[in-house]
């Protein structure tokens, strides 16, 4: 429920709080007192269009702060949350403010928001009746939803089963879309894998093998300076043994130094170890020049394995440029090309299957769907009944309202129906929507009808009403009245009157009083006693608090609602 509402700078306000109890709140005044400005500002709490042109004359900015009492981990907590807001003691903050220029800001428990958040939140927090304001019935949505809570089980447990349906339905649909519009693309990626891996087959490639043969090809091409080297390395360390004379090799001069020291090392042991080097080094020498004799041998000139390991390589580099950056890269490329050549291959049963899996279900929603409308029409024929009851009662005796519910071709989210809520505004009028054939007033006292038809199929915690009683009086103003307190049962009802009948009902009354310079302050919103609400409603009645006769029909309007209460 809204607990509290201050409102600052809008219209002849310049400074309101309204505390706001539980049940039936309504709020009076003499015409101009600003009374209408409640609604206004309950309006842009959730997310009305702000009008520069409600910024109280000489103030910069205009200002609604509203406390409401919201479930805390419920539905609206939850948006809160999300939006990084907070809840102050179970209650949500709402602000929005209006500069003169025409800038809007809002915040949501503490953070600033789009209005669309507020739009979105309000949906499940008021329901605002005036005549400047989005009517939440209004929507087509809305009245599709409160037609099927109003059916009860007879729509709800169809539904259920039609709304699963039609998520798979949709699934399948589009999945079958993709497959069938897909299917040249698809040949196509078949038709490449295919021809890529028929050409790694042929080649066969192992892994590492383009590393191996680079260095093989390398050591064939150079042959011959291979082997030139290492016969001349041999020769300079062990010398040319087919020679008869020549300089020294370097194992002979390592082997005269070794004996030169070890001729002398049992004098020093420095001399020693370095004779002991020179014996590793010789030992060492020896092996390197015969493994480079050995490698002389190997090396030979090989023009014809050459050009096949240059052929090889070619072959092996046509598959990296195409399937990867080295051979490791292309077995890999295999490997998932033979994986999704599959799926595609597999494709064409699969299409099959969800084309069956598809034609099952447009059975079923088909089913359910005329099942869903049966129900509908038979709950629309009910409520249409029962509105059309009250606005007799509400001084519009030859109203109609219409549910009208309309088939369409094609599957919707909930069922193949559109809900429509129409009023036929006198005997042989069509049946118009309901934002085209009622003026405000009479929009405010259908809305009211619709809403205590609605009670407790349609839970909405707040109910705000403007000019619901316009153009009537009398007993259909005390029907009014009755239908508003029955309504505060079950949830929080604010309204704007001017008729004392209405006024008798509440369980709260509110009174806007203005000061003597034509301004709204803050000790102008007053909760009025008992004997307060006497001389308000006596001067409602006979424009005179103290007239004994106003106060005495004020008395009997409190007695009647009380009793009825």
């Amino acid at each position: 429920m809204v607990e509290e509402v201050r409102i600052q700078n809008l219209g002849v306000i310049e400074e309101a709080v309204l505390e706001l109890s539980p049940g039936f709140n309504v709020v009076t005044g003499e015409t101009g007192a600003g009374k209408t400005m409640v609604v206004t500002s309950l309006g842009l709490l959730f997310g009305g269009r702000a009008d520069p042109q409600r910024v109280r004359p000489g103030a910069d900015r205009a200002t609604v702060e509203g406390r409401i009492v919201v479930e805390e981990g419920g539905k609206v907590a939850a948006r809160v949350d999300e939006a990084g807001g907070e809840l102050d003691d179970g209650a949500l903050i709402v602000t929005r403010s209006i500069s003169s220029e025409g800038r809007s800001r809002a915040h949501l428990g503490g953070r600033q928001v789009p209005v669309a958040m507020l739009i979105n939140v309000a949906d499940d927090l008021v329901a605002v009746h005036g005549q400047s304001d989005q009517q939440r019935l209004l929507q087509a949505g809305r009245q599709r939803a409160a037609l099927d809570r109003f059916a009860g089980d007879k729509v709800a447990k169809p539904l259920r089963g039609y709304i699963a349906a039609y998520r798979r339905h949709r699934e399948v649909t589009q999945r079958l879309e993709e497959l069938t519009t897909q299917a040249r693309e698809r040949a196509q990626e078949a038709d490449m894998l295919r021809f890529g891996l028929e050409e790694i087959e042929k080649v066969d490639p192992k892994p590492g093998e383009d590393e191996r043969l680079a260095a093989e090809e390398e050591r064939l091409a150079h042959a011959d300076a291979l082997r030139t080297a290492a016969t001349g390395a041999h020769e300079a360390l062990q010398g040319d043994p087919t020679a008869t004379t020549g300089a020294a090799d370097a194992i002979s001069l390592l082997s005269g130094a070794r004996q030169a020291l070890e001729a002398v090392r049992a004098h020093d042991e420095a001399l020693a170890g370095q004779a002991d080097r020179l014996s590793e080094a010789v030992y060492l020498v020896s092996d390197v020049a015969a493994e480079l004799a050995g490698y002389a041998e190997s090396v030979e000139a090989d023009p014809a394995l050459l050009a096949s390991v240059q052929e090889r390589r070619a072959a092996l580099t046509s598959l990296i440029r195409k399937y990867g950056e080295d051979v490791d890269a292309v077995l890999a490329w295999a490997e998932r090309s033979v994986a999704r050549l599959s799926e595609l291959d597999s494709d064409d049963d699969r299409i099959e299957e969800l084309r069956a899996e598809h034609d099952d279900l447009t059975g079923r929603l088909t089913e359910l769907s005329a099942e869903l409308t049966e129900a509908r029409m038979e709950a629309a024929e009910r409520l249409s009944e029962a509105v059309t009851a009250e606005l007799t009662a509400l001084a519009m005796p030859h109203a109609q309202v219409v549910v009208a519910v309309t088939p369409q071709e094609e599957f919707g989210p909930h069922g193949v129906d559109e809900v429509e809520l129409r009023l036929a505004a006198h005997p042989g009028a069509p049946p118009l929507p309901l934002h085209k054939g009622a003026s405000g007033g009479e929009l405010s006292r259908v809305m009211l009808a619709i809403e205590v038809v609605f009670a407790g199929a349609d839970p909405v915690p707040t109910f705000v009403f403007d000019e619901v009683d316009a153009g009537v009086g009398g007993k259909a103003a005390v029907e009014i009245g009755r239908r508003l307190a029955r309504l505060a049962k079950s949830a929080q009802v604010i309204v704007v009157t001017h008729l004392p009948q209405v006024a008798a009902f509440a369980d709260q009354h509110l009174v806007v009083e203005k000061s003597n310079d034509g301004r709204v302050v803050r000790s102008g919103v007053t909760a009025l006693d008992d004997a307060g609400r006497v001389r308000e409603l006596s001067r409602m009645l006979a424009g005179l608090e103290d007239s004994e006769l106003g106060r005495a029909h004020a008395e009997e309007l409190l007695a009647i609602a009380a009793a009825e209460r």
